[in-house]
């Protein structure tokens, strides 16, 4: 298994794929998911999705950038 640090890079590298390819939608929600994959990055935290639900509604690759590097 991934140490906790590898899977979030992986998570990142993954959504930040999407991202390049102006997927903003699944970039975020590939983030998400992935985050979900690992027991030390799971959570139930609905405010995440809601604030990666309004980094998508934005429209703006910045702020999807944002959204996904800033999980630490």
């Amino acid at each position: 298994m991934k140490t906790r640090d590898e899977h979030l890079a992986w998570c990142k590298r993954d959504a930040l794929a999407y991202l390049e390819r102006g997927q903003l939608q699944e970039a975020v929600t590939a983030m998400l998911s992935d985050l979900d994959q690992h027991p030390e990055t799971r959570g139930d935290n609905p405010y995440l999705t809601m604030l990666g639900m309004q980094a998508i509604l934005n429209g703006d690759i910045e702020t999807c950038r944002r959204f996904i590097e800033g999980f630490r």
